[in-house]
């Protein structure tokens, strides 16, 4: 009897290491990836956002004929700290090609988001989402998430997490050369 324990509780933790590495594989944690989104292949959504600066209205319009990079982010959110010196780096690499990355803080105060902005840098627009009406148009799910639109306003890629070096500048250089994004 002693030995058909020992054999359950070996068995047992067979199962349960084996549920640990498929939840390890399936994307948890940071990999930060082109990944699906319903919104690529068609335009983007029409949002108006307040910019933290001067609460004036942006939308997207406002940036017709560049390349955006439209990251959605939060100060308490651990993955956006990290990211932000990449997005940060993206704006200041790609601006003279007409690539404009637009911040837009989610579930945030403004205060909050002036004080992340202040200890990281203000290296790009960022704008409110009053209501998180623009995080609901993109369908967000969770900060950190991107979206990169061409230039006539189409979405043509998401990442869902903190985006690296790697993936902006590879997807950057395929967006401004015409390639598709879509295997």
């Amino acid at each position: 009897m002693k030995r058909l324990w020992w054999w359950l509780g070996w068995a047992i933790a067979a199962v349960a290491l084996t549920v640990v590495a498929v939840v390890f594989a399936s994307r948890f944690g940071v990999d930060p990836r082109l990944g699906p989104s319903p919104l690529v292949g068609k335009p983007a959504p029409a949002i108006t956002v307040a910019a933290i600066d001067d609460a004036a209205s942006i939308t997207l319009a406002d940036f017709e004929g560049s390349v955006l990079v439209v990251n959605f982010w939060a100060p308490w959110c651990v993955p956006c700290r990290a990211e932000h010196a990449v997005l940060a780096e993206t704006a200041e690499q790609y601006a003279s090609s007409g690539v404009v990355v637009f911040g837009i803080a989610y579930e945030s105060e403004l205060d909050d988001v002036h004080a992340f902005l202040d200890e990281l840098g203000h290296a790009y627009p960022v704008a409110m989402d009053d209501r998180s009406r623009a995080a609901i148009a993109f369908g967000v799910r969770g900060v950190p998430e991107t979206f990169f639109i061409d230039r006539s306003g189409v979405v043509v890629g998401k990442v869902s997490g903190a985006v690296d070096w790697a993936v902006v500048t590879s997807t950057l250089d395929s967006i401004l050369v015409g390639e598709s994004l879509q295997p």
